[in-house]
């Protein structure tokens, strides 16, 4: 168990530290319909976890996974897949965070400082328009389609099949793996509910505070994970 929850330790950083889901959540949290706007994207975002938990460790339980003493080659391979892929996340996430703040460097006028700012999404834009359904689908969609978000649950997934747990402490790892990942997008939303507008300047700082100081936090976190899942994917590949 101690191992499991050792492997689980990064995932579930991985998806906690989502800096895209925060500013998105805070810009729907400031804008028309805050407080219904906010619990919407919180149910979207919190059915996203666990639909990509869920379906991650009911596909793994038909491919019998955690039956075999030996996984199947596929099992390295994906993690094989996983970790490239969350390797050119990492990158892209500290390319992106440093073409900002070389930008922010060179600035010499205030327009030139609010031009080079990270600024959200365009696509997030319009979130001041958006109706409660919306609201609910940025949440769900905001992880699911998000490659690294989604990595993260399918390594959780794969991880607790291979720990070979019953399927009651299984669940309950998974649970417990979910509730901790929309702790982030759950606690803005309280705010809001209790606080309502004068919450505004608190998410303005937070949205900040996340687009100019996480992305290379955020990238190592991700290139460990990467570096994690790629040993784990080579050791097992070589066994064979």
């Amino acid at each position: 168990m101690t191992d499991l929850v050792l492997s689980l330790l990064p995932l579930v950083l991985g998806i906690v530290m989502s800096p895209l889901a925060i500013m998105a959540l805070v810009a729907v949290l400031v804008s028309r319909r805050a407080r219904v706007n906010g619990v919407m994207f919180f149910v979207g975002w919190t059915a996203g976890v666990f639909i990509g938990l869920g379906a991650s460790f009911a596909l793994l339980g038909l491919l019998q996974v955690h039956e075999r003493q030996e996984p199947p080659l596929w099992v390295p391979l994906l993690r094989l897949l996983l970790g490239v892929l969350l390797l050119l996340g990492a990158v892209w996430i500290y390319r992106r965070g440093r073409a900002h703040r070389l930008a922010m460097a060179q600035a010499s006028t205030p327009g030139e400082v609010t031009a080079a700012a990270p600024q959200l999404p365009g696509w997030l834009k319009s979130v001041e328009s958006f109706t409660p359904g919306r609201s609910l689908a940025l949440g769900a969609g905001i992880f699911l389609l998000n490659p690294v978000d989604l990595s993260c649950a399918v390594l959780a997934a794969l991880d607790v099949r291979l720990a070979g747990l019953d399927t009651v402490p299984s669940v309950v790892v998974l649970v417990v793996f979910g509730a901790i990942g929309v702790l982030p997008i759950g606690i803005p939303v309280l705010l809001v509910l209790v606080k309502g507008e004068e919450a505004a300047p608190t998410l303005t700082r937070i949205r900040t505070w996340i687009a100019g100081n996480t992305s290379v936090l955020n990238a190592a976190l991700v290139l460990v994970i990467a570096v994690l899942q790629l040993q784990k994917a080579i050791s097992a590949l070589l066994a064979y």
